[in-house]
Parts: C-alpha cells; structure tokens; sequence
C-alpha cells in the first residue's frame, strides 16, 4: 500500500486564475445560443423576445463563481437573457453588471436576480 505525503495534493484545483474561463468557455463551447463578453458575463446570441417576437424585458443575473456553471446554466429562452460571474465566491463587479445590463436591454428594461 502507497503511503501519502504531507506534500502531496488531497484534491484537483484549477488555477485561480484561469479557472473561470477555463469553466465558462466548456460551457460556451457546449452552447450555441451562449457567447462570452470581454467585458465579463456570457449572453444570448439571440434576442429576447416575447411571444409575438417583440422586444421583451430580459433578466439578468449572477454571484460568485466556484459551483459553475451555476448562474449560466440558466441561461435561454424564457430564462436569463445574460449571467454575470464574479470571481471565486466573490460578486461579480459594477463594469460587468452594467455592460451585461446594455447589452441586454433591447427597450423594454431589464430585471436583475440577484
């Protein structure tokens, strides 16, 4: 039987660094209707309409990262229009909610779950 060393890893980590895009972009990839902004949420490529194909109120949400892809797995028709991830376990910031807000609003307002 192998014994375990103090020094060695008890469990996998990805880097805090990069373990957001690296979550985020398996999601992106998996998504057609999904995209990622620069500016730091993921939105649908597609417009938020109403059932008669008018402009209707999107929903944005988001929070701390570390359980993806908890907010973007929400995200669609009928759903969430864009989700905004902060950082591990932290909210996300005021640039990505306002940049996801703009990009989401299509006239008619936009409702944040937070």
């Amino acid at each position: 039987m192998a014994s375990v060393s103090p020094l060695s890893p008890r469990s996998f980590r990805n880097d805090p660094d990069s373990f957001l895009r690296q979550a985020l972009g398996g999601f992106v990839a998996s998504h057609p209707d999904a995209t990622w902004n620069t500016a730091g949420y993921i939105a649908r490529r597609s417009p938020v309409v109403d059932v008669d194909g008018n402009p209707a109120v999107a929903v944005i949400s988001g929070g701390g990262s570390g359980h993806e892809p908890m907010h973007a797995g929400f995200l669609g028709e009928g759903m969430l229009a864009a989700a905004v991830p902060g950082l591990m376990f932290t909210s996300p910031n005021a640039v990505q909610v306002t940049e996801a807000t703009r990009a989401a609003d299509a006239g008619r307002g936009v409702v944040h779950i937070v």
